[in-house]
């Protein structure tokens, strides 16, 4: 499984939780095995560095992270959690491009998703990270990008795509439906 959402909507909250509550899974960030790679080559000191790389360089880091985390799968179950898409100072950039969707075989690709105005008041609330400001309106359209991306990948790899809200105050039902989702 593969589970994603917008920077600051709760994804990785859920996911992590919801693996917690299942047992069985082993929850893997994406994001953080691409940090582990760029730091030993000097490319990156933070996390938030790496969609700033030339998208070259960040579809090199991605094809090297896909083929550790599929490694990882061949061995256990695993829930791969990424994003869908990334917002680049190019424009968005596949978070699961075909290359690394064939080594990691999605049978699900979970969004998490929730309104735009409070995924906004979520990134300004966390010093954690240094992520770009953006409007409520452009967390929309990231969203939209992300539903878009999502089905695209599921007919590349015959992966159902199952969308979760994580509303405010909703982290509990967001967690039973993923706990869910892990238990079919």
């Amino acid at each position: 499984m593969v589970s994603t959402g917008v920077p600051g909507v709760g994804a990785t909250t859920v996911t992590g939780e919801a693996v917690e509550q299942v047992g069985g899974w082993t929850h893997r960030n994406y994001g953080n095995v691409m940090l582990e790679i760029a730091k030993e080559e000097g490319l990156v000191e933070r996390r938030d560095q790496i969609r700033r790389l030339d998208p070259e360089q960040q579809k090199r880091i991605q094809r090297v992270a896909g083929r550790t985390l599929a490694e990882e799968g061949r061995s256990a179950n695993v829930v791969v959690d990424t994003h869908c898409t990334i917002n680049t100072p190019k424009g968005y950039l596949c978070g699961l491009p075909e290359w690394i969707l064939k080594e990691l075989e999605p049978d699900v690709i979970l969004l998490v998703e929730a309104d735009p105005e409070e995924v906004l008041a979520r990134r300004t609330g966390d010093a954690s990270r240094a992520r770009d400001e953006q409007s409520a309106a452009e967390i929309s359209e990231h969203q939209e990008v992300n539903r878009m991306a999502a089905l695209s990948y599921a007919a590349l790899t015959g992966a159902t795509v199952k969308i979760i809200q994580n509303h405010d105050g909703g982290l509990e039902e967001a967690v039973g439906d993923t706990v869910a989702l892990l238990s079919e």
